[in-house]
């Protein structure tokens, strides 16, 4: 490793998922403040909700301060292949255009999302063997396995000039994982002999006292659970649980039951991990149409939808237009999931669903069905004590979770614990690590085949109009400025009661126009004003309100 020149500093710039759980997104910047060159660590997204966010698919970062750099940004990194670390790649990559790097599965999934967004034949993710090494400009890279719930989850150790960090992506401490390796905890010493400049996070459980828990037992859980159930068996979770997806299969075969995969995703990612070198030990599946034809107690679906998603197949299969699966009375659905913060409504909204068709739902709640894929706090306490780094920079969660990472890193005796959000520039190193700078960092949405800003009020229209509906009024004035016969209306969403003293407000508010003294805009605002008011008074809420002028 080189030396460092005169005037380098390292420093850290999370422009996503410092201050909220998703949409993952840090830049390691490296050299003077103004010749840096920058990696990129994981490229996210959030998705929408109709609450906050109506008609918005995904939340990506907005990383306009490197789109302005991208020449010097070397590429992305990514650390696995779930949507909150790699969903935003098709949408932000044309902005930077440089190199991907990711280990194979990751690699192959980055394909499918790739195509979707038409830049198959642009970019080459470059793959990166398990525990393998790349250099990038002053950044030696080495992708260190460990344990998550998704196969190949890494964490990386940046290698620089000025001291190394460990990044650790998503993980967690699993001692029987079922798919891939344990975490070697000899290997993340030995880092940590060599002397860590800093550890960059997972923050998702800093609340949560004692330890995740493993995959293995979970398999028990599960084997348990179906072998009770009588009648059909639903189970769904996330997808990319591979481990979790051969546990409820392997389940189900002890216990006499064919499986069949429901949902999209289910598909494509069994599929790529077929590809891949996985689920060698996963039972045959059938078909939907063949497990219909079944005895109830000898199926198993294995479904998409645990987060209440309206698309997703078991939300289908609860409203009764699935075409091939139906579920009823003696029937069971089990929930190998726990509840995202956010999709509680939705979730619980497809409990109550389920139950109505008389199906039993079974959860997390009631029986061991599964476990986090973040460390809690004991795993977090061993893995400073391996490490041992001189600072602390929690990331991967919301305000609370990190300032309570922060207390937990400072408990064990790390010098510095620093509490960043998404814009801050940390500087790592020389001296002690600080907040020199904040840069623009805001949110991106996409709106079906639109990319826009955040702040272009598109969400806060949409969501005043879902509370309080919409009036269109249309004004005809003709070359003298004066009003040329009866405004129309347009009402959307506003109550027939409401509507009648609206109209009578805007006639008299057109009666006053004095066409020498109220320019066009003077006399849309007026009318704007008094059919809004009239609304509120009659009703207590206040419609979006819009006034158009017609010349004749």
């Amino acid at each position: 490793m080189a030396s460092p020149a005169h005037g380098d500093e390292l420093v850290l710039l999370p422009l996503g998922g410092a201050g909220e759980i998703g949409m993952n997104f840090n830049a390691y910047g490296f050299g003077p403040p103004d010749e840096r060159k920058w990696i990129v660590v994981d490229c996210g997204v959030l998705f929408g909700r109709e609450t906050d966010t109506p008609g918005v698919d995904v939340i990506m970062p907005d990383i306009g301060f490197l789109e302005e750099r991208a020449e010097d940004v070397l590429a992305i990194v990514l650390t696995h292949a779930h949507e909150d670390h790699i969903g935003a790649i098709g949408h932000l990559w044309p902005l930077l255009q440089c190199p991907m790097y990711a280990t194979p599965f990751t690699a192959r999934l980055m394909e499918d999302k790739l195509a979707e967004a038409g830049l198959q034949d642009r970019v080459k993710t470059r793959v990166v063997p398990l525990g393998g090494k790349i250099k990038l400009g002053p950044f030696d890279i080495e992708f260190h396995s460990i344990t998550h719930s998704i196969p190949e989850p890494n964490a990386l150790v940046i290698r620089t000039p000025l001291g190394t960090v460990m990044h650790t992506g998503d993980w967690k401490l699993d001692p029987d994982p079922l798919i891939g390796e344990a975490t070697d905890e000899a290997a993340f010493r030995k880092i940590g002999d060599e002397g860590v400049l800093a550890m960059v996070c997972d923050s998702t459980n800093a609340l949560v006292q004692g330890h995740s828990g493993s995959e293995g037992d979970v398999k028990k859980g599960l084997t348990e659970l179906i072998g009770m159930l009588k009648g059909k068996v639903a189970v769904t979770g996330f997808a990319s649980n591979l481990a979790r997806l051969q546990s409820v299969a392997q389940a189900a075969q002890a216990h006499g039951r064919k499986v069949a995969l429901v949902g999209r995703s289910m598909h494509r990612i069994t599929g790529a991990a077929r590809e891949t070198g996985y689920l060698d030990d996963f039972p045959s599946l059938i078909g939907e149409d063949e497990a219909a034809q079944l005895p109830d107690n000898r199926v198993l679906y294995l479904c998409t939808g645990s987060q209440g998603e309206p698309r997703a197949a078991l939300a289908r299969i609860a409203r009764g237009d699935h075409p091939t699966v139906q579920l009823g009375e003696g029937d069971a659905v089990i929930f190998s999931s726990r509840i995202i913060p956010g999709n509680d409504i939705a979730i619980h909204e497809l409990h109550n669903q389920l139950s109505a068709l008389g199906v039993e739902v079974l959860t997390v709640e009631d029986h061991f069905v599964h476990v986090s894929g973040h460390p809690c706090r004991e795993e977090l306490s061993e893995m400073y004590r391996w490490v041992r780094p001189q600072i602390a920079v929690p990331v991967h969660g919301e305000l609370r979770h990190m300032s309570e990472h922060a207390r937990l890193a400072r408990s064990l005796q790390v010098p510095q614990a620093v509490v960043v959000q998404n814009g801050d520039m940390l500087r790592l190193a020389p001296g002690r690590a600080m907040v020199i700078d904040e840069v623009p960092a805001g949110r991106v949405y996409m709106d079906g085949r639109v990319m826009t800003e955040a702040d272009a009020g598109l969400t806060r229209h949409r969501r005043a109009m879902a509370f309080a509906g919409f009036i269109g009024i249309t004004l005809a004035l003709d070359g003298k400025n004066r009003i040329a016969g009866e405004p129309s209306f347009f009402f959307e969403g506003v109550p027939e009661d409401v509507q009648e003293p609206v109209r009578e407000a805007v006639a008299a508010t057109v009666k006053r126009h004095n066409p020498k003294r109220a320019d066009e805009e003077d006399l849309k605002e007026q009318v704007r004003r008094a059919g809004r008011r009239a609304a509120n008074d009659a009703w207590g809420k206040k419609p979006v309100t819009r006034v158009e002028v017609l010349w004749v």
